[in-house]
């Protein structure tokens, strides 16, 4: 079988593991205070372009987020998000579990707008039993989201005045960052993304590394006593040094970057496929993710070779589901693919 399912099938890039390889007997501190963790911190503030940020290296997407989360909020509030959100509809009630509610807002291919985030605060500011309500003081979103679209700068900048203007943090989770980087259609920079968001993280975990997301936080409240945040959210690994590596790693040579614009590549190769087949999207886009809507006959058979994940059911006879193409895709399996629809898609 043919895995094209998600972007995190395989282990890590070669570039990697031969570091981790060739590092493997160094003795360093432990818990993140060693040299590669601050090396790779500092790669990443030079390509932020600020010195001030704070990075630190959590595990998973999950932790990361719902440690960011806490971090930002008290008690009584909560984060607004779409829907399709990944803390609301893929994390088990991760966030809700440390006390805070996720509060969904109806997204459009997977995301939100400044507009909407505005028209939900001030209302629930006028409601005269606001304080009987969970409080919104952050606004999480994905780029790309979960559907595999992306927030513009304009969009971006967008948000980040409303929320400053209404006193909201921005929350950015970047699992799948460095694939919206190198999408056709993206002008957002990770010096944008510095200025406009209080926080957001840079993804290894989909995006090259065994595992392991960079959180860069820009707003100094937000930074303060963050590390006691993750050591009691279990996140504090004692090798820490196995984050730094990685992440040092990948902010070297253009590596983050070059793997990113690779699998985009091959994503856009399936996409030039479909749409010279008049295949129908769920959802248009550019980055590692596509959604073609097809029959179900069709599915069955190239579930035979090739394995996808199932989306959503379109009407009675077709369903939507997600192709994922990644830093270890090959050419030869793309090519697999973008023959095998085509034989199908003439058959029908």
């Amino acid at each position: 079988m043919i895995y094209f399912n998600n972007d995190y099938s395989e282990g890590c890039h070669e570039a990697i593991l031969d570091a981790l390889t060739r590092t493997n007997l160094v003795q360093t501190p432990g818990y993140g205070e060693d040299a590669y963790c601050a090396r790779a911190a500092e790669k990443i503030r030079k390509l932020c372009g600020r010195e001030d940020l704070a990075v630190h290296f959590l595990v998973g997407g999950t932790q990361a987020n719902l440690t960011v989360i806490d971090a930002a909020l008290r008690p009584h509030q909560g984060a607004l998000c779409a829907v399709t959100g990944h803390i609301n509809g893929h994390e088990t009630g991760a966030v809700e579990a440390t006390g805070h509610k996720v509060l969904a807002l109806p997204g459009k291919d997977g995301k939100i707008s400044a507009e909407q985030v505005r028209s939900y605060v001030l209302a629930h500011r006028a409601d005269s039993s606001f304080e009987h309500m969970v409080q919104p003081k952050l606004v999480y979103i994905s780029s790309p989201s979960e559907l595999g679209t992306l927030y513009s700068l304009a969009e971006l900048e967008a948000l980040s005045q409303v929320c400053r203007e209404l006193g909201l943090y921005l929350f950015l989770d970047g699992a799948r960052l460095g694939y919206g980087l190198a999408a056709r259609d993206n002008d957002v920079t990770l010096a944008d993304l510095a200025r406009l968001c209080d926080v957001f993280y840079i993804g290894g975990t989909k995006v090259g590394a065994l595992f392991g997301e960079a959180v860069v936080i820009a707003n100094p409240a937000l930074a303060e006593d963050f590390r006691y945040l993750i050591k009691q959210h279990g996140g504090m690994l004692a090798k820490g040094r196995l984050l730094g590596i990685q992440f040092d790693t990948l902010m070297s040579d253009n590596l983050y970057f070059s793997i990113g614009a690779r699998a985009v590549a091959l994503a856009d190769q399936i996409r030039a496929t479909l749409d010279e087949l008049q295949v129908p999207y769920l959802v248009p886009g550019s980055t590692n993710q596509i959604f073609p809507i097809f029959p179900d006959a069709l599915l069955e058979e190239l579930a035979k070779e090739f394995v996808f994940c199932e989306q959503e059911r379109v009407d009675d006879t077709h369903r939507a589901v997600r192709f994922c193409t990644s830093w270890a895709t090959t050419q030869e399996n793309v090519d697999r693919l973008c023959q095998a629809l085509k034989e199908l898609v003439k058959k029908q």
